[in-house]
């Protein structure tokens, strides 16, 4: 069947697969996706047009890729979506400019350069009435004379990511664990020292393994109501050194207060398009602290496809053939991995298996990277072998779960 859109997503990683493969099982549609290396998950795929772009989240570049799809399929929508950080402000500031025949489900630019920098959100939160951790923000030249409200240990993260990643080093982190206030000092030094300018946000740091964590995917229509609200259960993230967070392994699962709270910040922002918050349970005080947004779908996003509530066709539905749809916040217990199912059994504790070899059993899980009408052997080889590449990666970061 001939659809009258074209998906054209920038990256390169198991977003944009993901994203992919919910548009090709919903419409059987092969995707375009731009990404900077001839690498990843997409290279090689049957089901994405994958094209290889030096500089690709530049906002002149992506306004370049856009236009040429765009003029490539004169008569059909073209869907952008970004699926990283660094292509959101592009796609914003390119909104105005982008083809007529261009739909991009983002909200202005203001609005997502607040959301994203984690001091302006933080203050948003206490507006609302959102909790999230404990939180001091250092600014550049305050030097080392300053106290934190709140004992170790700490975590220390940049405020604007984006520019924090422009400014590379060795013992670079998304995030720093620091158990004294000296290794706190030591590292905003080294941060500073090499050209970032922004401020940096200091944390109480939330005690528990990553089985405390959350994720919640969202859905927001054009005309700011929210459609889809999925919570994931983290019970396991990765951690190498630039994918720390990075999930691996989720259950979905209904926490409907929390939900219930963040749709009323959702809506009253008028946000639109898609956003995953980043959560964590806090059993000092039996509350969800919330980490961050981002006005994006997650790299995890298939959790929410694969257990039977396709993303693709939420957007489509919406943006391309405007359709009436009521608010679903999802309640069925559904697994999603990443990583070979031996792996996170040595790294998930105990108390979880159970319920993982249930839903296996009941044919309820997926890894999102092993899809069956994707036929090129290449690709799936490379695949399996990136596979095997997390027994070594979890061996050489984290110890065994008891």
């Amino acid at each position: 069947m001939e659809h009258n859109f074209v998906p054209l997503l920038l990256g390169a990683d198991i977003n944009v697969y993901s994203m992919a493969r919910a548009f090709h099982e919903a419409y059987g549609v092969e995707t375009i996706a731009y990404g900077m290396y001839p690498s990843g998950p997409c290279y090689g795929s049957d089901i994405i047009d994958y094209r290889v772009r030096e500089n690709n989240d530049d906002p002149e570049v992506v306004l370049r890729s856009v236009t040429e799809v765009a003029q490539e399929f004169p008569t059909k929508q073209i869907l952008v979506l970004g699926c990283g950080d660094n292509y959101l402000t592009a796609i914003a500031e390119n909104l105005p400019r982008f083809p007529a025949n261009v739909v991009a489900p983002y909200i202005d630019l203001q609005l997502m350069e607040t959301l994203i920098h984690k001091e302006k959100f933080y203050e948003l939160c206490d507006r609302y009435g959102i909790d999230h951790p404990a939180t001091f923000v250092y600014k550049k030249g305050m030097g080392h004379d300053f106290e934190l409200p709140f004992p170790g240990p700490f975590v220390v993260k940049p405020a604007e990511s984006a520019t924090y990643w422009d400014h590379p080093f060795d013992t670079q982190k998304k995030a720093y664990v620091l158990q004294t206030r000296q290794e706190v000092d030591a590292v905003l030094d080294e941060i500073y020292e090499h050209g970032y300018e922004d401020s940096l946000i200091i944390q109480d740091f939330i005690p528990g393994d990553d089985s405390y964590m959350r994720v919640v995917t969202n859905y927001s229509g054009e005309d700011g109501k929210v459609r889809l609200m999925c919570v994931g259960h983290v019970l396991l993230e990765e951690h190498t050194r630039h994918g720390i967070g990075n999930h691996a392994v989720i259950i979905t699962e209904d926490e409907p207060a929390l939900c219930e709270q963040l749709r009323n910040f959702l809506e009253d922002i008028k946000f639109t398009g898609f956003s995953n918050f980043d959560v964590k349970f806090d059993q000092r005080d039996g509350k969800f602290k919330v980490f961050e947004i981002n006005c994006r779908q997650g790299r995890s996003n298939y959790y929410v496809t694969g257990a039977g509530y396709n993303l693709a066709r939420y957007l489509v539905e919406d943006r391309i053939e405007h359709k009436p749809c009521q608010l679903t916040v999802t309640k069925n217990r559904h697994l999603w991995r990443v990583i070979p199912a031996k792996v996170a059994y040595d790294y998930i504790p105990s108390r979880y298996h159970a319920e993982m070899r249930a839903l296996i059993e009941q044919g309820a899980w997926v890894n999102p990277l092993f899809y069956r009408a994707d036929r090129n052997l290449i690709h799936k080889l490379r695949i399996l072998r990136d596979q095997w590449r997390y027994k070594e990666r979890y061996a050489s970061s984290m110890e065994k779960a008891n």
